[in-house]
């Protein structure tokens, strides 16, 4: 039977060796330093050394001391015999023969290195146990491990496996109470029942209050718009958004508030009071602002789309309509004025100089020559259609499609006096304008005359003024109110995303300056930041040094140019590089290529992930929602079944079986308590954690090394979502899941966003934001993912940005000397880096990245927030100089090594890889994502990052087994083929039909390996 939440297995491996440690395991915790080997080398004989120094590296690996000595992996033995110069590992097993040598040494290491009785720290740990459950929620499992490393770290000898187990589950059941009696005891009884009546269905009506509030809109529209505000004021007007929650961790309170917005109100009605209460009291503080995101989420998507691009689209429309007229039209006005200048012009003879008079010297008889080509008629109509279908000499481009968006008024008719009486718009100084014109457009409806003064004329740029104040319906004096209302809403579009205007009572769509670490906070949090990151608190010896290091680097690299035969300048003095040539695959990597295929099992990927799970405990991530710890028995099958219909993108249908961990009820129920983001992030950790151990994924890169880039779904179901973009998504709507990948393979996160947005406004989150892994010090992005306040960002965050520059001729290169020859680079070079302008902003540059570093902001926001109307603010305009030395850098190195250039152009590849491998995966429903909402998008990309993950690592794994048997068998096996093996492959694994979730019995922890030479198909 299990140990309450952990499995048989589990069990059994607590306290006791796994497998052989992985390489840096060894090097972690088997490495013997000085202080080790001064006790080691005390004990005469080999094998007593030997011995000790296995009781005492296995106590400081698992936290106990060893009662059969041998019972120590080979690979610990070898590296600890190397360590103390023992040529025959094996003397280990004279050790164990005498049971009194093994308790003297044993009482010796816990005196010497201060090891204690589990009694001694228990209070210690229950304390620590319950403070971290209280802030991070985190499954038994997971605390488990925890407080096992706890124990180990302090030195403390672990206890019994029930001892453990209890107390985890003792301290978070406790620690979980305590946050459902808090967020109880902050409702009065009206608030209570008020939460209750949520759970309720009102007679007529097929789902509950609790359902009909969280779900939010799906179609882009004004009735739908009109629709979510009232929504967003229903919730509000619950009361709960005002209750002060600041006492309950932000992380608990998500994670409540997820299985309130998930979970089915049915299950909700069944909890105890307090539970039931406070899940109603986090999910309702969050639907407050939540409501208010969906809302604007939606009035962006429907200005962007339904209003400003539709008009301009219908515009473009009626130009072609009109296009043949206004050609006639010109033609005939084009062929009278010929006939006026040959008639009315003087001629000169060129050879002779001779003047002649023109050729009609009366009106009259011009006009005869005119209407013998063009009738007066004729010409009159095409004046007066000149003037119908052209825009007066005045206008400007944006007229046509501004006058067309005034005749779609009744889009925003039903919502205007709701948005600003749901939304608590704040704005910046810039902003106010705008913010002051919008809530003044409630007065200004359906009145029969509006005079100039009742409006902010100085809001009307361009077209907008002829349109607002001389609109060719109204009385003079009078202005078109219906004009003016677009006029202040495509700047409020425009200011909701530069966060010039925000909303108060949102989260997205906040105040990212109010985010800012600032006073007492950044003071606090500001040394260890600049520790951190390595950035001086002043900016004058480290802009120094940079300036110093970009001027080396003109000089270092101009000397070498002449022999270097990838770049060339044009006559402009623009930089080109020659292409880089494929570099060529020798017969060796071929035949190691195609017996390594050949060698892999055939298998359906379920199997795949089960077996993947039982190497990595992987399925352990996978928590109930509801905070129980019963575990479903075969709960490892139901989720890799889920694992294929959300990954695989086919449902439920091809997964279910007869066992009872597949029936539809099962599937259906595990999907909605243990699959959600948070769980699919754990799982991932654990796989990253994995790929990372193995030798093949080493010799691929060290981790170190990661790009980020998006891959595209088309979105056919309506969603606020999805955005257009027919380059990727035809005449739909879609989503970007914007994924990192690092030299090892493994996928370390991503983020979905709506549509095809410039990925560099998200790198920095995504970078930020990993499951796990190594942090990564290069970043390789494609060109859309390139800015120079993005340049700027990464290098003060330390990481060293690489992104491809397809456009690399037209791309700046920057000095900071301007007096400085850099020979042929002079007229490249020709942008100067004002570091004065740097040091000037240097505080507020901290602290913005400070505030990145820390989660205080997202990145995006921030990004969003230096940048106004397509140029950067005084301080982006600060952090984009910074960037520009990096960019400068980067290029002279991309121009100096080729080496450089080929590994930018592999670990693209390796992700263009990886997303080939998930379309492969991503199959069902032509490869096209059916979720409305994000959540769902979210959690459907989960699954298929970490099915991506779990295919890659069993690959991996695999592989890595290949290799080391073509070895052993005498193949020549040449490092460098090994690095150029991709674990992409797919031939045999079977991703279609009905598939198989019996996992064989694998005694040697793997399934056999193939003949290479055998010809038989999967």
């Amino acid at each position: 039977m299990p140990v309450e939440f952990l499995t048989d297995e589990q069990a059994a491996a607590y306290a006791a060796y796994r497998g052989a440690p992985s390489r840096t395991e060894l090097e972690r915790f088997f490495f013997l330093d000085d202080a080790d080997r001064e006790l080691i080398e005390s004990k005469r004989r080999t094998h007593n050394r030997l011995g000790y120094a296995a009781q005492l590296t296995t106590a400081r690996y698992l936290g106990v001391f060893l009662d059969d000595p041998t019972d120590v992996p080979v690979e610990v033995v070898d590296y600890l015999a190397e360590q103390l110069d023992i040529g025959n590992p094996s003397v280990l097993k004279v050790y164990g023969e005498r049971e009194n040598t093994r308790l003297e040494h044993v009482r010796e290491l816990r005196r010497v290195l201060e090891y204690r009785e589990f009694a001694e720290a228990e209070a210690e740990l229950r304390a620590w146990v319950d403070a971290r459950a209280w802030t991070t929620g985190e499954g038994p499992k997971a605390l488990f491990d925890a407080a096992a490393g706890w124990l180990r770290e302090r030195r403390v000898l672990l206890p019994g496996v029930t001892t453990l187990t209890r107390l985890v589950a003792s301290v978070r059941e406790a620690a979980n109470q305590r946050l459902w009696d808090t967020l109880y005891g902050l409702l009065n009884t009206g608030q209570r029942a008020v939460l209750d009546s949520l759970l309720t269905v009102p007679p007529g009506e097929r789902v509950s209050e609790l359902d009909r509030l969280r779900r939010g809109p799906v179609r882009v529209s004004g009735p739908q718009m009109k629709w979510s505000l009232q929504r967003a004021e229903e919730i509000a007007a619950l009361g709960m958004g005002d209750l002060d929650v600041s006492a309950i961790p932000p992380r608990r309170l998500a994670e409540l508030s997820r299985y309130g917005v998930d979970g089915k109100a049915s299950l909700l009605r069944r909890h105890g009071d307090s539970r039931r209460l406070a899940t109603l009291l986090a999910t309702t503080v969050y639907l407050t602002t939540r409501a208010v995101d969906d809302a604007l989420d939606l009035l962006e998507v429907l200005i962007a789309t339904k209003l400003l691009a539709k008009a301009e689209r219908e515009t473009v429309k009626e130009k072609m309509k009109t296009l043949p007229r206004v050609e006639r039209a010109s033609a005939k006005l084009a062929s009278a004025f010929q006939v006026v200048f040959d008639t009315t012009s003087e001629l000169v003879d060129t050879d002779t100089g001779e003047v002649t008079g023109p050729v009609v010297e009366s009106f009259e008889a011009m006009w005869e020559r005119i209407e013998a080509v063009v009738p007066r008629h004729e010409l009159a109509a095409a004046i007066a259609a000149l003037f119908e279908l052209t825009p007066p000499l005045d206008s400007d481009a944006d007229e046509a499609w501004r006058s067309m968006l005034v005749s779609r008024f009744g889009t925003v008719r039903p919502f205007l006096k709701l948005l600003v009486a749901v939304v608590d718009f704040g704005a910046t100084p810039e902003g106010l304008p705008v913010l002051a014109a919008l809530r003044s457009l409630p007065d200004l409806m359906g009145r029969k005359k509006v005079g100039p003064a009742e409006i902010d004329t100085g809001l009307l740029v361009g077209s907008w003024r002829r349109l607002v104040l001389s609109a060719p319906h109204l009385e003079p004096g009078a202005v078109d109110w219906k004009a003016y209302t677009f006029c202040v809403l495509e700047q409020l579009h425009r200011m909701l995303r530069s966060k010039q205007v925000f909303a108060k009572n949102s989260s997205k769509w906040g105040d990212p300056r109010a985010k800012l670490l600032d006073g007492e906070a950044w003071e606090q949090a500001r040394p260890t930041v600049l520790a951190s990151l390595g950035l001086p608190g002043e900016a004058g010896e480290h802009l120094a040094a940079r300036a110093a290091l970009l001027d080396g680097t003109y000089r270092e690299v101009g000397g070498r140019l002449p022999d270097n035969a990838q770049i060339v300048f044009d006559d402009d003095g623009r930089l080109h590089f020659a292409a880089l040539e494929p570099e060529p695959e020798p017969a060796s990597l071929l035949d190691l290529r195609a017996a390594v295929n050949a060698m892999l099992p055939r298998v359906d990927l379920p199997e795949v992930l089960l077996e993947v799970f039982s190497w990595t405990g992987a399925d352990q991530a996978f928590t109930s929602v509801t905070g129980g710890e019963a575990r479903l028995k075969d709960l490892h099958v139901t989720i890799a079944a889920l694992l294929v219909a959300h990954g695989c993108n086919v449902g439920y249908t091809p997964v279910i079986g007869g066992v009872d961990a597949l029936k539809y009820g099962r599937l259906s129920h595990v999907d909605q308590t243990y699959l959600r983001l948070a769980t699919y992030r754990a799982a991932n950790a654990t796989l990253i954690e994995h790929q990372a151990s193995i030798g093949l994924a080493q010799a691929w890169g060290g981790g170190l090394v990661a790009s980020v880039d998006g891959m595209r779904f088309v979105v056919p179901v309506p969603s606020v979502y999805a955005r257009p973009n027919p380059r990727y998504f035809g005449r739909r709507g879609g989503a970007t899941w914007l994924n990192m990948i690092n030299d090892q393979a493994a996928g370390l996160g991503g983020k979905v966003v709506a549509g095809t947005p410039r990925d560099s406004l998200y790198v920095l989150d995504v970078l930020y934001d990993r499951d796990g892994g190594k942090r990564p010090e290069m970043i390789v992005t494609d060109t859309a993912s390139y800015s120079d306040i993005v340049f700027g960002l990464l290098t003060l965050a330390g990481f060293a940005y690489a992104p491809q520059l397809a456009d690399l001729p037209d791309q700046k290169m920057w000095r900071i000397d301007r007096t400085a020859d850099y020979g042929a680079f002079q007229e490249a070079a020709r942008g100067r880096v004002d570091l004065a302008r740097i040091e000037r902003h240097w505080e507020d540059i901290l602290r913005i990245i400070g505030s990145i570093h820390t989660g205080a902001v997202r990145a995006y926001d921030v990004i969003r927030m230096l940048s106004r109307d397509g140029r950067p603010t005084p301080l982006g305009d600060a952090i984009a100089h910074y960037g520009r030395i990096s960019k400068s850098l980067h290029i002279l190195r991309l121009a100096d090594e080729p080496g450089y250039r080929r590994q930018i152009k592999v670990q693209a590849n390796l992700q263009e890889g990886r997303h080939a491998l998930a379309r492969k995966i991503f199959h069902g429903r032509a490869g096209q994502l059916y979720q409305r909402y994000q959540d769902g998008m979210e959690d459907q990309i989960g699954a298929l990052g970490l099915v991506l993950n779990a295919l890659v690592l069993f690959n991996t794994r695999y592989m890595d087994a290949a290799v080391n048997r073509q070895r052993a068998d005498g193949f020549d096996v040449r490092g460098e083929d090994v690095a150029r093996l991709s674990p992409f492959i797919r031939h045999h694994i079977n991703m279609l039909g009905r598939y198989s979730f019996q996992l064989p019995d694998l005694p040697g922890g793997l399934r056999p390996l193939r003949d290479k030479n055998a010809t038989d198909d999967m």
